[in-house]
């Protein structure tokens, strides 16, 4: 009997709650490091969408200027609305902040050298939270960086 018993408690197979303690808190420290760089991640995606959406309004003006729109104004500026209106973008761009919601200020502004009749495309976005340049300062399409969303 004694040796059955010794053989029954031999074979019992599971773990200690020191080794159970253990698991879950090296499963704790690996959720700390995650958490923030999964955040800095979804951060940085969205600064990156600011960029692609400023380089998308910049493409729709240059079909504009191509095709010698009307639409662009005396201060050679065009809006989002006015590329939305004349075809050159299917719907208002998304601010990728607030999903669902265009950019309450989109505009491109146009710098022509009469030299040599360069164009050049100066972008402001404003969006939710965070946005590209700013009304009296719009920033060069050039140098529209992820660094430069604020």
């Amino acid at each position: 009997m004694k040796k059955k018993l010794k053989k029954l408690l031999k074979n019992q197979k599971g773990l200690t709650l020191v080794e159970l303690l253990a698991v879950v808190v090296i499963l704790g420290i690996i959720a700390a490091i995650a958490v923030p760089s999964i955040a800095n991640i979804i951060d940085n995606s969205k600064k990156d969408a600011h960029v692609a959406n400023a380089e998308q309004l910049v493409g729709a003006a240059r079909l504009a200027v191509a095709a010698n729109d009307t639409a662009i104004t005396g201060d050679n500026s065009l809006t989002m609305e006015e590329l939305v209106k004349n075809g050159y973008l299917e719907s208002d761009i998304e601010d990728p902040d607030k999903a669902g919601n265009p950019y309450s200020e989109a505009t491109v502004t146009l710098t022509i050298n009469s030299t040599t009749k360069n164009t050049n495309y100066k972008v402001y976005l404003k969006g939710d939270k965070r946005g590209i340049g700013t009304s009296g300062s719009p920033l060069e399409i050039s140098k529209v960086t992820r660094a430069s969303v604020k």
